[in-house]
C-alpha cells in the first residue's frame, strides 16, 4: 500500500463518517413528532431511559468521530472516550432489542435470564477486543502515514463486530421462531402481527448487514478503510431501534382502538386466538 493511497481511503472514511452524522440528524428530524407523541407523555421507567441513551449519546459519539475527521491539527481527540462512548450507544440500542423479545416470549424468566448472561458475555468479549489494540489477533497492513493521531482503527474492530453481529443473530432467530411458533397455523396475517413481528425482523437485518459489513471492513480492507462505517453503526443502530420502539407502540394503539375486528378476523379465518392477540397487546404495551 502506497502513501498516496491510503490517504485517499481515509479521505473516503472521513466523508462516510460526515454523512453518516448527516443521516443521524436527518433522521431525527422527521421522527421527532413520533417520540413527541409516543414518548415524551409516557412515564420515567427503565425503558425510557434506555430509549433516551439510544436516541440522544450517538450524537455526542458521532460528533466526536466527526472531530476526529475533521482534525487537521492541534491534540489528538480523545479516542478512550470515544470508544467508550461508541459502546455505550450500543449497548443501549441493544438492549430494546432485548426487551422487546423478552416481551414477545411472554416476559419469560428463563429467556430474560439467558439474555442478560449473553449479553455480559458480548459486552465483556467486545470491550476486552477495544483494549487490546497492541495485540493484533487479525494479521494487519502496517500504516504508512506517520504520528499517533491516525483515523484508524485497530484490526481487532473485525472481531468486535463478529461476536455483536453473533448477538443480533440470535435475537433475530429468537423473534423468528416465536412468529413462526405462535402464526405457523395462522391463514392470513393480521396488520398488528405483520408490523410487530415482521417490521422488526425487518429492521434487524438491517443492523445485522451493516454489523457483518463492519466485519469485512475491517478485517479484510485497506486500512484507510477501518473507521469508514464507523459513525454509520451508531447511527443505524439508533435509528432502527428508535422506529422499532415507534413502530410497537403504535401498533399497540391500533389494536387497542381495533381489538374487536381483530378478534373477529381471527375467528372466521382461523387466525390467531383472542389470547394471543391479548399476548401481542401485552408485547406491544411492555416497549
Amino acid at each position: 500500500m502506497s502513501y498516496v493511497s491510503e490517504v485517499a481511503d481515509l479521505q473516503i472514511a472521513k466523508y462516510t463518517n460526515i454523512g453518516s452524522l448527516a443521516i443521524l440528524v436527518f433522521d431525527y428530524c422527521i421522527t421527532f413528532q413520533d417520540e413527541v407523541h409516543l414518548t415524551w407523555f409516557r412515564r420515567w421507567d427503565l425503558i425510557r431511559v434506555i430509549f433516551t441513551i439510544s436516541r440522544y449519546l450517538p450524537f455526542v459519539g458521532s460528533g466526536m468521530t466527526a472531530y476526529a475527521a475533521l482534525r487537521v491539527s492541534g491534540p489528538c481527540p480523545p479516542s478512550l472516550a470515544e470508544n467508550i462512548i461508541h459502546i455505550l450507544c450500543i449497548i443501549a440500542a441493544e438492549g430494546l432489542l432485548v426487551i422487546r423479545t423478552w416481551a414477545f416470549w411472554k416476559k419469560s424468566k428463563r429467556l430474560l435470564i439467558g439474555l442478560l448472561i449473553y449479553s455480559m458475555a458480548t459486552v465483556i468479549g467486545a470491550v476486552a477486543m477495544n483494549i487490546l489494540p497492541n495485540h493484533q489477533l487479525i494479521s494487519t497492513d502496517v500504516s504508512m502515514i506517520p504520528g499517533s493521531c491516525g483515523f484508524e482503527s485497530s484490526r481487532n474492530a473485525a472481531l468486535v463486530y463478529a461476536i455483536l453481529a453473533l448477538f443480533e443473530c440470535v435475537i433475530l432467530v429468537l423473534t423468528a421462531y416465536k412468529w413462526f411458533y405462535d402464526y405457523r397455523d395462522s391463514e392470513i396475517q393480521t396488520s398488528i402481527v405483520t408490523t410487530v413481528y415482521g417490521g422488526s425482523m425487518l429492521y434487524m437485518m438491517c443492523i445485522i448487514a451493516i454489523t457483518v459489513t463492519n466485519v469485512i471492513i475491517d478485517a479484510a480492507l485497506p486500512v484507510g478503510f477501518t473507521n469508514m462505517f464507523d459513525t454509520l453503526q451508531l447511527v443505524i443502530h439508533s435509528v432502527l431501534a428508535s422506529r422499532i420502539l415507534f413502530h410497537l407502540r403504535s401498533s399497540d394503539g391500533r389494536a387497542h382502538d381495533t381489538d374487536m375486528p381483530l378478534l373477529v378476523s381471527a375467528a372466521r379465518f382461523g387466525g390467531p386466538s383472542q389470547m394471543q392477540t391479548n399476548e401481542i397487546q401485552s408485547g406491544t404495551s411492555e416497549v
